[in-house]
């Protein structure tokens, strides 16, 4: 299986058995598997999960344990057992390579000790928050220099540059490296827009004065329609990286009809 796709095809599994009147324990079960594989590959570990599945024996299976996420720990513990009991039963012949992967997804998580990563990135989906990225810059050059000096960048995984979506590309093989624009952001401004009307709940003159109440927030919302003059934008909040953006929603134009 491709490194683009190991993480992608085991989400087959999970919306086969996922039900609208399914148990609310069997919903979060599904739910933190199918969350697990898009961290894993949001935060472009491929690689080293990759290396992870080929050395599945070595010392990194010794689990640290933090005690800080209690919860968490259980709920990974409850999802491995359900998938490890679904990979030998009956209805699961032909989809074992499958479930193995979610299997490992959820051990390398705990195996690696990113219970607080993973936790905030569960967060930040529960919060219906943009596209997550690994890091932002203000510059080009910044980025470009950071992606140059990283002994093992992350693979397709998205940056912020200024407030332009990036996608990092990395082949480790031939040492390629991009920065190539990214769409991620049209595509949830689309999403948002068609779940509700947007209704702004601050008002501005001045993008100047919008940023600048947006930087005095001391904890802002994931994300909050404002207007600024006449036209929408999206006030957004990146906590991971601690960054604020305010994207227009005219970014949204043109890939309204796109699938």
């Amino acid at each position: 299986m491709k490194v683009l796709t190991i993480l992608r095809h085991p989400q087959e599994v999970i919306g086969k058995r996922w039900r609208e009147d399914q148990p609310p324990e069997q919903a979060r079960v599904l739910g933190l598997a199918r969350d697990a594989l898009c961290f894993v590959a949001a935060t472009g570990q491929h690689y080293p999960f990759e290396d992870f599945r080929k050395d599945l024996h070595s010392v990194h299976l010794v689990q640290p344990r933090d005690d800080d996420f209690p919860e968490l720990e259980e709920r990974l513990r409850k999802t491995e057992a359900f998938f490890t009991q679904l990979l030998d039963a009956p209805g699961a012949v032909g989809e074992e390579r499958l479930i193995q992967v979610i299997l490992d997804t959820l051990r390398f998580i705990s195996a690696t000790g990113q219970y607080e990563s993973f936790s905030q990135y569960l967060e930040h989906l529960e919060a219906g928050g943009p596209p997550h990225v690994v890091a932002a810059f203000d510059t080009m050059q910044e980025a470009q220099s950071w992606l140059d000096k990283h002994p093992a960048p992350p693979r397709f995984a998205s940056v912020l540059i200024g407030n332009d979506y990036h996608a990092v590309m990395y082949d480790r093989e031939t040492n390629f490296r991009r920065l190539p624009p990214a769409r991620s952001i049209n595509y949830y401004l689309v999403d948002l827009e068609e779940q509700a009307p947007p209704v702004a709940t601050a008002a501005f003159t001045t993008h100047e004065e919008a940023e600048a109440w947006l930087k005095a927030q001391p904890t802002p919302a994931r994300r909050e329609w404002v207007l600024i003059g006449s036209e929408l934008y999206l006030a957004a909040y990146h906590p991971n990286v601690n960054h604020r953006a305010l994207y227009p929603l005219s970014l949204a134009d043109g890939y309204r009809d796109e699938e």
